[in-house]
């Protein structure tokens, strides 16, 4: 089974040899203040320079080592350090956004006991963008197939598609990955197969002899997967180190919301939305799994339809 097909479609892609690297003055490894630079008015800087980066040591995923001292697993790592560092506007947002969604995130991994380096892969899959689809159909900021969300349970329609209901795609996430663990045996090769399939890992494993994720040889998006993960836990968990300067005030909030309970259809959720002194607009942004303008609900389901408290959006309803 497979969640996500063509992840590298959506973020962290290949072309950044030197599309990207806009330069750093400060080496990425020199200590920097949390808030450095900002409000100064700094001189026009004429020449830029770009640095090697240290490898860190007792990289891990989930507790499981990454054997830097082999050569290859050196090579790959450095690469994934050097290609998200100095991609730095999407490192930022990385940071920004990461400020508004772990917080959800993290509580359902421990609830289930899937551990919390596993909201990197979700980093990963979709740069935490809620509304972010593969040309493959994979949606949502866990990056699900259709398929997959109807066979854990979740509704996926053109009137209401659940993946997009971040909560409740994090659980399905977390069964998958607690089952792909106790079938492959770790979790390295369960992340793995987020993205090629509890089979597609079992076969290549078997196939080449090994029984380490690290040993196989793979394809391009599955080859480089974990070590993107890894890469990213390493650079947010770090932002001084690698050059990242911001303060609180820069990242994104989430909004708090109250949940309103609909068992009935709804015809006109414009109107819905100015019941509450909102608007459409801003009732989807909170509710991107309601797909279309109403909702069918022929069946009465009871749907928890989330409404942002009042005073944080400055709106017409």
């Amino acid at each position: 089974m497979k969640i996500i097909k063509n992840s590298l479609a959506l973020i962290g892609v290949v072309c950044l040899s030197g599309l990207f690297i806009f330069a750093m003055q400060k080496s990425p490894n020199e200590k920097a203040p949390l808030d450095a630079g900002l409000g100064k008015e700094d001189p026009i800087v004429n020449s830029y320079n770009v640095y090697a980066l240290e490898m860190p040591e007792n990289l891990n995923f989930a507790g499981e080592m990454v054997p830097i001292n082999d050569p290859d697993i050196y090579e790959r790592m450095d690469r994934e350090l050097l290609v998200n560092t100095y991609w730095q506007s999407n490192g930022l947002l990385m940071f920004k956004r990461a400020q508004k969604y772990f917080p959800i995130i993290e509580p359902i991994l421990k609830k289930h006991g899937v551990p919390d380096d596993f909201k990197y892969l979700a980093v990963i899959e979709s740069g935490l963008i809620q509304t972010a689809k593969s040309p493959a159909g994979a949606s949502g900021i866990w990056q699900i197939m259709a398929a997959t969300g109807r066979e854990n349970g979740l509704e996926v329609n053109s009137n209401v598609d659940e993946r997009y209901n971040l909560e409740k795609a994090t659980e399905v996430a977390c069964d998958y990955l607690k089952k792909a663990k106790a079938n492959l045996g770790s979790w390295t090769k369960a992340a793995a197969a987020y993205n090629a399939g509890n089979q597609g890992v079992s076969r290549r494993l078997e196939e080449q002899k090994v029984d380490d994720y690290y040993d196989l040889l793979l394809g391009e998006e599955t080859g480089r997967y974990v070590f993107r993960i890894v890469a990213l836990k390493e650079i947010l968990s770090n932002p001084d180190k690698y050059g990242f300067n911001f303060n609180k005030t820069h990242l994104y909030k989430k909004v708090p919301t109250f949940k309103v309970e609909v068992d009935t259809a709804v015809t006109d959720f414009a109107q819905f939305a100015k019941n509450f002194n909102i608007n459409y607009k801003i009732l989807k942004l909170h509710n991107p799994w309601l797909r279309e303008p109403h909702l069918n609900n022929r069946s009465r389901k009871l749907y928890e339809i989330a409404i942002p408290k009042a005073g944080f959006y400055n709106t017409t309803p």
